[in-house]
């Protein structure tokens, strides 16, 4: 049996990996404050998809992560996923901008009780936002491949201070490697989305539109809705880390993408048309929409061995279905 860390691991993703991990046998240490915004969820309170609480191999501490590294200085850890961050979709991103930058504290906090305790394998949750704005713009947007990123070279311009912090993340990763020999992978994740998601991010808050007006002669989407991304399923982006943790350990990056650019016209009209109508899909231009196109290649995902299987219609679907059993 494995023991695992998984710092942030009442939020949406932490959760997903969380349960494979309980399922693959493996000792699961969660660690998460529930602040608000994040979408933690106290398993005390029920998780919407599993109950982990049914595994004995599970521990759960409502904790900030840097005081639980401050208190536990255990050494025996197979494998960290360190998920924890302040993130809470893009009207966290925009609005409170140096809340977001806590997450500087948050990886600093990590780096340092991983030197000292030195976990087998690290695996550190970056994201899509490090990459350089200017290659996202409607008129020059192209799939954001990892070696756009150049953090010897060329970093560009991230995705305000959400994007700085996670390049900071990777930045340590590899100084770690470089200095003291921790072995770390760093991932990008895109858009990613699935049933429980929480209602600060566009794919379950458009879902629920869809259902909640359903009938209805139009439907709303915040900005243009011309804006483009990548949207990756939660199964799909747990398979690929599964399948890749153990592939780099010089903290190199690797996109959890499908490589597949949809708009959030798109995506409604599409919601939509599965609920059994069709209105006409509007922006809201008081709305913030980010950056115009953001999507990952997946070259480097193919060569160590992962691809996205799921169709986001078909995860469409699956939300719809979810939400309508609930409503």
């Amino acid at each position: 049996m494995r023991k695992v860390l998984v710092t942030g691991g009442a939020g949406f993703v932490g959760r997903h990996l969380v349960r494979r991990l309980l399922e693959m046998g493996d000792e699961v240490h969660a660690v998460d404050s529930l602040a608000p915004f994040t979408g933690g969820i106290d398993p005390a309170a029920g998780w919407p998809i599993f109950d982990p609480r049914e595994f004995r191999n599970f521990h759960f501490y409502k904790e900030d992560c840097r005081s639980w590294f401050a208190r536990v200085q255990d050494t025996d850890f197979d494998y960290a996923f360190h998920l924890a961050a302040m993130v809470g979709g893009r009207l966290m991103i925009e609005n409170n901008p140096l809340a977001v930058a806590e997450d500087l504290s948050i990886d600093s906090a990590y780096w340092g009780w991983a030197k000292q305790c030195r976990p087998g394998k690290t695996a550190c949750f970056s994201s899509s936002a490090a990459y350089p704005i200017k290659l996202q713009r409607a008129d020059s947007y192209v799939l954001l491949r990892e070696d756009m990123i150049s953090l010897g070279d060329d970093i560009g311009m991230p995705d305000m201070s959400y994007g700085w912090a996670k390049l900071t993340c990777e930045y340590l990763a590899q100084l770690a490697f470089q200095k003291h020999g921790l072995k770390s992978i760093c991932y990008r994740p895109f858009s990613g989305y699935g049933d429980d998601q929480d209602d600060a991010y566009p794919f379950p808050g458009i879902c629920k539109r869809v259902l909640a007006e359903r009938g209805a002669g139009f439907l709303s989407v915040w900005g243009s809705g011309k804006q483009m991304r990548d949207f990756i399923h939660i199964d799909d982006c747990i398979d690929g880390i599964m399948a890749t943790v153990d592939a780099i350990d010089d903290g190199e990056a690797v996109n959890l993408s499908t490589g597949i650019l949809t708009s959030f016209l798109e995506f409604a009209a599409m919601a939509a048309e599965i609920a059994g109508y069709h209105p006409e899909v509007r922006g809201m231009s008081d709305k913030p929409e980010g950056v115009h196109a953001r999507g990952g290649d997946t070259a480097k995902q193919r060569s160590l061995g992962f691809e996205a299987k799921i169709p986001f219609r078909a995860g469409i679907q699956r939300a719809l279905d979810y939400h309508s059993r609930r409503a």
